[in-house]
């Protein structure tokens, strides 16, 4: 067997993930294993390989192209007696509504209805994964500091947006919560590390912290970039630390460590945490100015 490289971002999210069975699995595939025989090659379950799988999917680990739902217009227009008919005859259906009124505490509108059956018709979920997602979009407005339930069209949103992703089964919804907690717990530190309390980021402000954990940076390399943008511009400006990131990033910097070496190795001057050198604050200001 040849040799196996793994590339460093492949590894931090396979740490970070926290999952032994789907770094076992990652590495059995990425080697040439089938997925078919993964069960039995790794002495694993069915569904201990469904659930790795579908969190190797949501971390972009899983090397088959799977492709989501792609909506070719609007949802059909459901009528009234197609709702009818299918209270009457789908007890999965019948029993679905029932679900989703006990978890939003209210009874279904006639409108919202007809958007619940096109979650089952048109975007063929099944009602168990319909209530993982009705349960995580009324989590996440109680995060959020929502009183309210959400609604069934914020629900719908959502719906698509998981449908593209190819959640399909409770596998997929369970990985794609789980990489969302991880998510959402990454973000509270890094919110902590630059010293930001008692408000949500702003939708540009998100926008960089997602591109930044993406980035798979650790703890360490935030910090020292957080402490380089105030020693530089008196403050956190989220566009002056996102240049410094997307620097370190692209040179394969993403630990404090690995740029402390490079400072070191190119002399530059350095305080505690190492002050950036002026031609790197330089090559930083005109990379502002060109966006």
């Amino acid at each position: 067997m040849e040799d196996l490289t793994i590339s460093q971002e492949a590894l931090r999210k396979l740490l970070a993930a926290g999952s032994g069975d789907g770094a076992l699995l990652y590495l059995y595939i990425s080697s040439g294993g089938s997925a078919d025989q993964a069960a039995k090659a790794l002495n694993l379950s069915e569904s201990a390989v469904n659930c790795a799988s579908a969190l190797l999917r949501q971390l972009g680990l899983w090397p088959e192209d799977r492709r989501g739902f792609l909506p070719t217009g609007q949802r059909p227009s459901y009528s009234q007696a197609d709702v009818r008919t299918a209270m009457e005859t789908d007890v999965d259906f019948r029993s679905l509504v029932g679900e989703v009124e006990r978890l939003r505490g209210k009874v279904l509108t006639a409108a919202e209805l007809e958007i619940l059956l096109g979650f089952v018709r048109y975007l063929g979920m099944s009602a168990e994964v319909v209530c993982i997602l009705v349960n995580y979009c009324k989590d996440r407005a109680r995060r959020q500091g929502r009183l309210r339930p959400p609604s069934l069209q914020a629900i719908e949103k959502e719906a698509y947006l998981w449908a593209e992703r190819g959640i399909e089964t409770l596998e997929d919804a369970s990985a794609f919560i789980q990489a969302q907690n991880l998510r959402n717990s990454r973000m509270g530190k890094l919110k902590e590390q630059l010293q930001i309390h008692g408000r949500s980021l702003t939708p540009g402000e998100e926008k960089y912290a997602d591109k930044w954990l993406a980035m798979a940076f650790d703890e360490s390399a935030i910090s020292l970039a957080y402490e380089r943008t105030c020693l530089n511009t008196g403050g956190l400006n989220w566009p002056y630390m996102n240049k410094i990131l997307t620097r370190w990033h692209e040179s394969g910097w993403h630990t404090a460590q690995e740029v402390m070496a490079r400072d070191q190795k190119q002399k530059l001057p350095q305080g505690a945490l190492g002050e950036m050198g002026e031609a790197e604050r330089e090559a930083i200001r005109r990379a502002m100015m060109e966006e």
